[in-house]
């Protein structure tokens, strides 16, 4: 099985087995706040998800589930290569996780994938997102407005992006 491992975190390929685990995060109001669809309002939007990340062609994608002491925490990765995006219950947030699976994903997709750069779309309010991606070296490359709808609310978007380190 596909894994990466860091001191706090395994993160693995997901499973059939953690869609109770992805719906507490993927139907939280809070953690869905600047995600890019809705709070997921049944079990079965969050089924078909996950099937989505599982089916995901190796070529395309490099995504994974984030465990924290054997217990799903979220998802990071790349659904498509080169735009990373990430999740995490709210339980497990502001403890430094989101930024030790994307540490340890960012060199690992470089070494994967011929890109020049990894790419981010992040809504102006997700002021810790940000944060984050610009402590990982991501600058940001442009801004657009009402980018989507989610509901009767259209989202801006701030793009980001960490080019590929030279040698």
């Amino acid at each position: 099985m596909d894994e990466i491992v860091t001191p706090r975190l395994r993160l693995r390929r997901a499973l059939p087995s953690d869609l109770e685990a992805m719906h507490a995060v993927l139907a939280h109001p809070v953690a869905t706040r600047y995600w890019s669809r809705l709070p997921h309002a049944s079990i079965e939007l969050t089924r078909a998800w996950l099937a989505g990340m599982i089916a995901s062609p190796p070529e395309l994608s490099d995504d994974f589930v984030i465990e924290h002491e054997g217990r799903v925490i979220g998802k990071a990765g790349f659904y498509r290569v080169p735009e990373i995006g990430f999740i995490l219950h709210p339980d497990s947030w502001r403890r430094g996780f989101a930024a030790e699976a994307l540490a340890a994903l960012i060199p690992r997709v470089f070494a994967r994938f011929p890109i020049d750069a990894i790419v981010a779309d992040v809504d102006p309010r997700n002021a810790s997102a940000l944060a984050l991606l610009e402590r990982l070296g991501f600058v940001r490359t442009g801004y657009a407005e009402r980018t989507f709808q989610l509901g009767e609310e259209w989202c801006d978007s701030v793009y980001l992006s960490l080019a590929r380190p030279s040698m």
